[in-house]
């Protein structure tokens, strides 16, 4: 069958079409969304009909197919899965207070143990983490480039350690 052919007959079913996406989805906009969608798929695999057989049912399963897959992608996106006892998250209600306490204590035992830090590699340390580069800190500390990255690398070693030291239970923490 030649383009010219399937797009005539493509054409005569655009009314049977637009009905029938309108009775699958109840809605005007989605219908034209899903005609538009079909038309398409249609023709850009227009080289998968085999000629002889029925075009009208063609399009209609692949209509069918688009939006029974969509059906799928919403009902998919809105399911909630709760595995707690009595249901918890979902009986919880949408306004969620969340409490920021325990990253705030962990920030605090961070920056103690930071301070705890041999002055040598804790300035330039902290001065990384505020966001200066390696360029700028050696400049403002008058240190080479090398000795300012070995310093907040040994920082960094050593905050490992620290943090290892009093959380034995969590993993091992690598050098």
């Amino acid at each position: 069958m030649s383009s010219l052919e399937f797009n005539s007959q493509f054409n005569n079913l655009s009314t049977l079409l637009h009905s029938f996406a309108y009775n699958l989805t109840k809605n005007i906009e989605d219908a034209k969304d899903l005609y538009q969608e079909t038309a398409f798929r249609a023709m850009s695999n227009k080289d998968k009909f085999r000629a002889g057989t029925n075009l009208k049912a063609w399009l209609f399963t692949i209509m069918k197919n688009i939006f029974i897959n969509n059906y799928r992608k919403k009902m998919k996106a809105n399911t909630i899965m709760d595995s707690t006892d009595n249901n918890y998250y979902i009986n919880s209600g949408k306004n969620v207070i969340r409490n920021q306490g325990d990253s705030n204590i962990m920030m605090k035992e961070l920056w103690n143990m930071i301070h705890n830090l041999d002055e040598g590699i804790q300035i330039p340390f902290i001065m990384h983490y505020e966001g200066f580069k390696y360029q700028e800190i050696a400049e403002l500390m008058e240190l080479p480039l090398g000795t300012v990255k070995s310093r907040i690398f040994f920082a960094r070693r050593e905050l490992k350690h620290v943090i290892h030291k009093r959380y034995k239970g969590l993993e091992r923490v690598e050098n």
